[in-house]
């Protein structure tokens, strides 16, 4: 009987447990939905850092709890079109046009929330010095350039564009597929030797306020404008308002990012952005209301 009864208490115990061990998985899953905890998707490009970071230091300063995943731009929208996404927001989708095909895939699962940056221009850039000034002069001077396109990553929209330039304009040339800091190396590089480069290049982006550079010009209107647009998953306004009412309101005028830019630049990423973000404390957090 005693043994009956023992058995019986060892059961309770153990019925005790699952459901103590149940109702705190559904607590740990809850908090994980916390309103004061945003994730953010952002990719290698120096506007997407900036955006990023300046988000990081803001939230965090009032109180939130700011987690950041750097992912290829094609795994960004893929991710964040997922209904259990583990990511909230991206600053830096370039719509409506550079990646089109990417949200003609994702974009009935994503929402548009906002604009970061109003007036992004994309295309083949060349230092000032260079006497060229279109796409159409680059093959009666291959010799001069390599033959090469000094590019970014496969995944960037530029990329693509580029690809349909060199079939369009018939080039004979090259892309030459690297990284963003990559393509600024090369530049910069050039740029000391005065030599003629050719890179992918993007407004917003700190290369302009170092450099003397210039666009060529793209009578084939290959590369687009742009907004770089906010984006987040589906239900993330619903979940987290605070949060989504900052994206909804963040903006930077050129000169603005620019400045972002340098403070990271000599900074680095968190210092950076936070020394920026004190400066212009009143501003940045006017977003929030």
């Amino acid at each position: 009987m005693k043994l009956r009864n023992l058995g019986i208490l060892l059961v309770a115990a153990l019925l005790t447990v699952s459901v103590s061990s149940c109702k705190n998985s559904g607590k740990k899953k809850e908090r994980s939905k916390d309103k004061k905890e945003v994730s953010i998707f952002y990719p290698n490009w120096s506007e997407g850092i900036a955006f990023t970071y300046l988000s990081k230091a803001a939230l965090e300063a009032h109180g939130f709890k700011v987690d950041l995943t750097n992912l290829a731009p094609g795994m960004i929208y893929g991710e964040l079109s997922k209904k259990d996404s583990k990511g909230d927001v991206f600053l830096d989708a370039w719509l409506p046009n550079t990646h089109k095909d990417y949200w003609a895939s994702y974009g009935d699962d994503l929402v548009k929330l906002g604009e970061s940056f109003s007036e992004g221009t994309t295309g083949l850039v060349v230092p000032a010095y260079v006497t060229i000034n279109s796409i159409e002069e680059l093959n009666a001077n291959k010799d001069k350039f390599d033959g090469e396109i000094i590019g970014i990553g496969a995944g960037a929209g530029i990329h693509a564009n580029t690809l349909k330039a060199i079939d369009e304009y018939k080039l004979d040339f090259e892309q030459i597929t690297s990284s963003g800091p990559a393509m600024v190396a090369s530049l910069e590089k050039a740029i000391k030797k005065q030599e003629w480069v050719v890179v992918t290049g993007w407004k917003p982006h700190f290369k302009w306020t170092k450099n003397d550079l210039k666009y060529l010009e793209d009578p084939k209107g290959i590369y687009p404008q742009d907004a770089c647009t906010i984006i987040s998953r589906k239900g993330f306004a619903q979940d987290k308002p605070e949060a989504a009412t900052f994206f909804k309101n963040f903006k930077l005028e050129e000169a603005q990012l620019y400045e972002l830019m340098t403070a990271i630049k000599d900074n680095g990423e968190e210092a950076g952005a936070t020394k920026w973000y004190k400066a212009n404390k009143v501003l940045v957090d006017s977003w929030m209301k």
